[in-house]
């Protein structure tokens, strides 16, 4: 059964058929899904979602595009929710330096300020990184984020850093990106790191794998995604939902 690490059902795209399509996931080989949230707004959605569902749990926290209103009132509500038996994680955070706002200082400031907060709850952190590499890296090994333990979420640099990440005690996360023609460096980056080492993700409604590519995408579509990295990796579909499940459940103290 599949585990999707990363999700976002909170989501407009969903809302006209969330509940009969979370219904049917284990149905579609689906046995857990961490939901996670951008923004104060999206966690609060993220934990009401959980509640809900009991094959579904959560992780608070501010993607780096959201930070330019957050306050320190926000930590507090994050941290007073934390200890939910369905928290599981603090994310998504991090750096994303593909859009020019909020500005580079203020994406620092609170993914300190995240980190932070996710040893003193003491739960794994979900780490968000685009056109940031060495930066990103720099934060997470000055500040020992990796006591936390965690997952680089969508992965896209090199082979070689990802091994630092790995090295570092990260899982790297990889969804349907993976399957697109033009994926090189990932591929590779999967064919070099041992399976030990990889999660699944979807990050849906968005990049939807091939064959499905730029439609709507969920956690069913993970197959597809299991299938192109037993390709790379010349092992069986099974073997890669059966490890990556395992590695999720590490990764989320789960058992």
């Amino acid at each position: 059964m599949i585990f999707d690490t990363h999700s976002h059902y909170d989501d407009e795209a969903f809302d006209e058929d969330r509940e009969a399509l979370l219904y049917n996931m284990r149905t579609s080989g689906v046995e857990r899904i961490v939901n996670v949230g951008a923004d104060i707004v999206s966690s609060r959605t993220a934990l009401a979602l959980a509640e809900r569902y009991d094959f579904m749990y959560c992780a608070l926290g501010v993607h780096p595009s959201e930070t330019g209103s957050l306050t320190e009132a926000d930590m507090d509500w994050i941290r007073e929710h934390a200890n939910h038996k369905k928290v599981v994680a603090i994310g998504e955070f991090g750096l994303d330096y593909h859009w020019p706002e909020p500005d580079a200082a203020t994406q620092k400031k609170w993914f300190y300020r995240q980190i932070e907060l996710a040893k003193e709850v003491q739960l794994p952190i979900i780490i968000h990184s685009r056109e940031a590499a060495a930066e990103t890296m720099a934060v997470l090994t000055e500040t020992k984020a990796y006591e936390c333990g965690g997952v680089i979420h969508c992965y896209s640099y090199s082979p070689e850093m990802a091994k630092e990440y790995v090295k570092m005690g990260f899982y790297i996360g990889i969804g349907g990106v993976v399957t697109f023609k033009n994926a090189k460096k990932l591929k590779k980056t999967v064919e070099e790191l041992s399976l030990g080492d990889i999660v699944l993700e979807t990050d849906c409604p968005y990049l939807a794998p091939e064959p499905m590519r730029g439609k709507r995408n969920d956690s069913s579509l993970l197959v597809h995604v299991a299938e192109k990295i037993a390709q790379l990796k010349r092992v069986s579909v099974d073997e890669v939902i059966d490890v990556t499940t395992k590695n999720a459940q590490k990764l989320y103290h789960l058992t």
